[in-house]
């Protein structure tokens, strides 16, 4: 038994609204759920990216028995881009004004770019080649 995906990825951030300006206007992400003050979700492909306020989903509610979690401090995702839009990410990214921390080409040649989103976490862009795993 496996699992056939990953469905959902989250990552955490006090400032949701911060966070939900930059994944919806730099990424382009579309913004699915919010709940003010402690989550707001983005819909990505088949899969979503949940935006927690780390202290907020620590508190278990006694109407969705959903276990307490959270994280503190910079996390890491890593978005899938084609090869043949790298460049234009790199562009776009600089004319957001966006800084990018890195970006380089890995020893088996798949590209990323690296930036940091509002809360410091570390968002890359990589080409799908990076891990080479089937669709």
């Amino acid at each position: 038994m496996k699992p056939d995906a990953i469905l959902e990825t989250a990552i955490y951030a006090d400032d949701l609204d911060a966070a939900a300006q930059f994944y919806a206007e730099v990424l382009g992400l579309e913004e699915v759920l919010r709940v003010p003050g402690r989550h707001v979700f983005f819909g990505c492909g088949p899969g979503m990216l949940l935006i927690f306020n780390p202290g907020a989903s620590r508190v278990v509610s006694a109407d969705l028995p959903v276990p307490a979690h959270g994280a503190r401090g910079p996390g890491h995702m890593c978005f899938r881009v084609p090869r043949n839009r790298m460049d234009r990410w790199a562009e776009h990214l600089a004319g957001k004004g966006v800084e990018i921390e890195a970006d380089f080409f890995w020893p088996n040649g798949a590209r990323s770019i690296y930036v940091r989103d509002p809360a410091g976490n570390s968002i890359e862009l990589a080409e799908p080649g990076l891990w080479a795993r089937p669709e």
